[in-house]
């Protein structure tokens, strides 16, 4: 039997499809959309693919995506020194930036996986550290994920700068601390899973603080 679609549709369709949260028929949606675009459009669209990685670079310091070496953030003299938000990839700083964040950031490239093969040395840990010592940093806000692995991965960090401490290699007064979890503003408490109200009643504060 004859494939019913053209080999460059479904070509385009199966790429797309290996996106994130992009499943097969949303896939063929995107790409008939493109299809009904004018040519103009379509060539916008490829030299963005094309460009995308051309005159991007790995921040040296904080390991952002960026145009430049070191990154706008990293060279900001008005950013906080004293305060590194540990984050797992370069989007999750949008979100920082987004909700008044003035620190700055440490990305480590992903979160400790044994299921996918990743380990500590394959994330920036280790330069994390070196720049615990090399710089004024006096709070490490650790802002992974709220998941097993992003659990993980903040306690594993945690671990090493403790040890760092005890071992005199960083600061004594060097805080860690970790983002506040529990439940959504304007979220219904009915819907709440059970792991999420558990965290909420361990993060619970005075009424007056929280007001």
């Amino acid at each position: 039997m004859k494939p019913i679609l053209p080999k460059a549709v479904v070509a385009l369709s199966e790429i797309l499809s290996t996106l994130p949260g992009i499943g097969p028929k949303s896939a063929n949606r995107l790409t008939f959309y493109l299809l009904n675009q004018p040519d103009e459009t379509i060539s916008q669209f490829a030299e963005a693919f094309a460009k995308l990685r051309q005159d991007l670079v790995k921040c040296g310091r904080c390991h952002i995506v960026a145009e430049q070496d070191p990154c706008p953030i990293c060279s900001s003299a008005d950013r906080a020194q004293a305060e590194l938000a540990v984050v797992e990839e370069s989007l999750d700083v949008l979100a920082l930036e987004k909700a008044g964040f003035l620190g700055r950031y440490h990305v480590l490239g992903g979160q400790i996986s044994p299921i996918n093969s990743v380990s500590p040395e394959d994330l920036t840990i280790a330069h994390l550290l070196r720049r615990l010592k090399q710089e004024p940093i006096k709070e490490v806000i650790l802002a992974t994920d709220p998941s097993l692995e992003g659990e993980a991965t903040a306690i594993y960090i945690d671990e090493q700068i403790t040890v760092g401490k005890k071992e005199g290699e960083l600061p004594k007064n060097l805080s860690v601390t970790r983002l506040a979890r529990g439940l959504p503003v304007g979220g219904d408490l009915e819907y709440a899973d059970e792991l999420t109200l558990s965290r909420a009643l361990e993060g619970r504060r005075s009424y007056h603080q929280a007001k």
